[in-house]
Parts: structure tokens; sequence; C-alpha cells
């Protein structure tokens, strides 16, 4: 043995592996309790694990008192929004995220190849994947009318679903809440879901309605997934405004009922109570076709600005609002950053009117006027996020996006969501446990997307792995005040490489564009 020692130190005989990780307490990403390992890599992959006392590695991490973990998989971002001018992706890596997986809400790039080429020449630390948008194919087709799609206009769309596909989709995304794809019928939907199935693809959807209507929606994306033949998932799930509080107890259980009768239905959802999406989320969807110049005709018509504000209103109190105009706020305004951070309820005060719903109405639609404008939505209940959390068909995704840092007062999940399921939910609220954590974040999105050699930490599979300490693991990103890394991460690495190595963001490039089940 000293000799092997004597040789290797004079580099008369080459290392086993590249990396060697010793001393942690690995978890598998299977929902196994850890266990005493050490952890072996060999050019991308996982070469050993197990008590290897004897390997030799060119680099040794000694990750003692820390948890060895495969890296995260987030399911739902938007994080084209920025990926390209923040390859590197530093909110997410420091959160331990090691592949983005876009094309959410039925949004997409189209043709999606064109974007995946850029994505892959742009090189970025993480692992890219992208669904395929029913709301952009529906746009690119019949444009923003409220209307029944015509046969030959379905048979267009179906055409690029499998386009798509063939180019890498990993499944057909919804944004049925949306324009336009609010505006399409569920037998619609579920044509083009039958498309993607047959390729091997899910299907995910930002649901039709998410209070009110939250239980005919979670109906709806199980018929979809039923009828049209392909897992289907409810995305970002969560019940929004103050009536609709607790409904996740009957979501949960139409979801449950799903499953025993064989359709392949899950979850996934962020760790907030607000939600974040345009300031347009207030508008009735009926004042939205045709796009934001038709919008902003009916905003100057005496008798539709009329209709819009009672809707508007109803909102409020009811939905996204949280029963006050307080709980609407301003993240990320580009025609006029000083609304940036400000709530509906202040901007109509400093209009000098009192912040009643009525009144901020008016200021939204004052607003919209001049442009969009990133909205964050304080209206869940935390018992629902909780619950929801609970549920062991619940995997984890932060619906956030790449940010320029120090730009806007967005929503915190772009910066916090997994390290805060780590801190909060695990360590501090006990609320699941850390192996069930790491499993909702890792091997269960890499089964639902068919992500096959990813999410487990097993000999052959890819080295996406982190570490991090447990005891410490934080989100640090707050409503208000939105820019600040986790911490808790002191190894990241995507494809074998280090992109956070002793807690140092180093200059490796290694992600990849990885592509669904049906690419040619």
């Amino acid at each position: 043995m000293h000799r092997l020692l004597l040789l290797l130190t004079i580099g008369l005989l080459p290392a086993q592996y590249d990396v060697l990780i010793r001393n942690g307490r690995v978890i598998d990403g299977a929902g196994n309790p850890w266990i005493r390992a050490d952890v072996t890599i060999r050019g991308d992959s996982i070469a050993a694990m197990g008590a290897l006392s004897g390997a030799t590695a060119t680099r040794v991490i000694d990750a003692a008192g820390r948890v060895v973990a495969p890296g995260f998989i987030d399911i739902h971002t938007h994080s084209r929004r920025g990926i390209l001018d923040v390859p590197i992706a530093e909110n997410y890596i420091r959160q331990g995220v090691t592949t983005l997986i876009e094309g959410n809400d039925g949004s997409s790039p189209l043709p999606l190849k064109a974007f995946l080429d850029e994505v892959a020449a742009k090189r970025t630390s993480v692992n890219f994947a992208s669904f395929v948008g029913q709301g952009s194919i529906r746009r690119e087709i019949i444009g923003l009318v409220n209307r029944k799609a015509t046969p030959d206009e379905v048979d267009k769309m179906k055409q690029l679903v499998r386009r798509a596909m063939e180019e890498g989709a990993l499944g057909l995304s919804t944004g049925l809440f949306y324009v336009p794809g609010n505006y399409t019928p569920t037998e619609e939907v579920i044509e083009l879901a039958k498309v993607a199935g047959r390729m091997g693809g899910i299907y995910i959807s930002h649901m039709r309605n998410e209070a009110d209507g939250l239980l005919d929606s979670v109906r709806e994306t199980i018929a979809i997934g039923e009828k049209g033949g392909l897992p289907t998932q409810i995305t970002h799930h969560k019940a929004v405004g103050r009536p609709n509080h607790g409904r996740s107890v009957d979501t949960l259980k139409l979801v449950e009922e799903a499953r025993a009768r064989g359709v392949d239905a899950t979850i996934d959802q962020y760790p907030y109570t607000a939600s974040s999406t345009g300031l347009a989320g207030l508008i009735p969807q009926w004042a939205q076709e045709g796009g934001e110049a038709e919008m902003k005709k009916r905003f100057q018509d005496p008798p539709a600005r009329a209709k819009i504000k009672a809707g508007i209103v109803r909102n409020i109190v009811e939905n996204r609002g949280g029963g006050d105009p307080k709980n609407v706020v301003i993240a990320n305004c580009g025609f006029d950053p000083g609304l940036n951070g400000k709530s509906l309820a202040q901007i109509t005060s400093e209009r000098s009117q009192a912040p009643t719903p009525e009144n901020a109405a008016d200021t939204a639609m004052d607003i919209l006027m001049k442009g969009s404008c990133q909205t964050v939505y304080h209206a869940i209940d935390e018992a629902d996020v909780e619950r929801i959390m609970k549920y062991p068909w619940t995997m984890i995704g932060s619906d956030g996006e790449v940010p320029i840092f120090g730009k806007g007062v967005l929503h915190p999940r772009s910066y916090g969501t997994f390290a805060r399921v780590l801190g909060v939910y695990v360590r501090e609220r006990q609320v699941i446990t850390l192996e069930d954590a790491v499993r909702k974040m890792s091997s269960f999105p890499a089964q639902r997307l068919g992500l096959w050699d990813r999410g487990l930490l097993r000999p052959g599979m890819k080295a996406d792995v982190v570490i991090f300490d447990p005891a410490t693991v934080a989100d640090r990103a707050v409503f208000g005040n939105p820019h600040q890394y986790a911490v808790g991460f002191s190894h990241v690495l995507v494809n074998g490489e280090p992109i956070i190595d002793d807690g140092k963001v180093t200059d490796r490039r290694p992600g990849r564009v990885l592509y669904g089940p049906a690419h040619k």
C-alpha cells in the first residue's frame, strides 16, 4: 500500500477517478435514508459508490458534516428570460439546481430547435430542456382570437406539436389562464396532447383557474391526461384567494382518485404564499382578446372600461388580490422602474385617491395603458402550501427566471425556492424529511420528464452532484429584497465538472441541452 501511494504521489500511476467525494452523508435521491458512502466520478458520470478506502482520484472532496445528493431539477422555470444574458445562472446554482426546464405555462419559442441551438452555443453552467407551449402554437396558427379552431387549424397545430417533439420537446405545456390558451376548448387541447403522448411526452398545465374555478380546473387537467393518453401534471399548484383557502384538501383528493383509477397525475409547487405574473393577470380574459393594443382600446371605451373595472375589483377582492390592493405589488416595470416594489394600494394613494379596490382597478388600467409590469400577488394560505408539499406525488419547481442581479423587485422564488424547502420546510418546520425533499427535487422530476440518466446517485448516472450543509442551508431572498443568493451549498457539479467549488463559482460551463424522447 505504501509503495502504491508513493507511485501515485510521484505520478507513475494514474489516479483511478477524476473526483472522489469522501465522508459525506449520501442521499441518493430515491427517498432512501441517508448512508455513509464514498462517491467517485469519472468523466461526466458516477463511476462507483460505497466504502472505497483504497480509491484514488485527481481531486478529493471531503464532505464531512455535509450531505451529498443528486443535482436538483427545476421542472418549472421561465429561464429563457435571462439564460442567454446570464448563462452562469448563479441564482439557481447557488440553490443546487443543475437542470432548468423551460417552455412552461403554454409559452415557448417556435421553432424550438433554433432556440435550443442558441442555448447550446451559449455554453451554460446548467443543463437545459424545454416543453413546447400550446399557447404559442395556437397564437402561431390563429392568433389571439376567442373562437374554436377549425379542423384544418387543429391539424396544423398538431403538426407543430409533432415538429417540436422531434426537435427535442419534453412534452406539451398549457397556460389555460392566459390568452390565447384561455380561449381553447378542452377537446382541442386533448387533440394536441395525444400527439405529444404518442411521442413519449407529458402534459403540464398552468390550469384555467386557480381560484373560484380551482376544482373544475383540476378535473380538466386530469381529463386531458386521461383522454390524451399521457402523464399529466398540475404545475405550481395552489389555491388562490381567501374564499379558496383550504381547497387543497379537495384538489389532492381529486388527484388521488385519478391515480387510483390509473391516471398518471402528479403535481409541482413553489414554497411561497405569493404568486407572480403580469399585472394583466387582473384583467378579465375577454378584455385581452386581440392583444395589448385591443385591450387598451377597451380601457378607453366607457362601457367596456366599466365592465373591465368590475372584473378587476372582483379579482382583487376574491382572487389574486387577496382581498386588498396592498397585496398586489409591482415587481418589475420596464417603462417606470419607480413603481418597482410598490403595491397598488400605495400607488393609488400617491395619486391622492383612497386605496379601495375600485380606485386600485383604475390605477391598474392606467399603468397598463403605458406598458406591462411583472407583479407579485399575495393571496395564498400557508396551510395549503404545507398540505400540498406533504403530498407524496408533489415535486418542487420555482416558476422563476434568470434575473439580472439587482434589477427589479422580483418574486424571491428565483433565488430561494430549493434552499427554502431545505431550510424552512425540512429543518425548521419539519413538514417533510430531508430525504423526501431531495427526492422531490431530483429523481421524481427526472422520472416525470424521462431524464433516465439523471436524478439519482448511482454508478453510470450522469454526475450532477450537490454538496450542502443541512444545518446552514437557507434562502436569503425575501419579498422586497429578492436579489440575495442562497447559502449552504459548498459544491455543485454538472456532468462531472465543478461549477461551484468550495463555495466559489468557477469558470466551467459544462451544461448541456437535454432532449425529449422523440428527438431526431
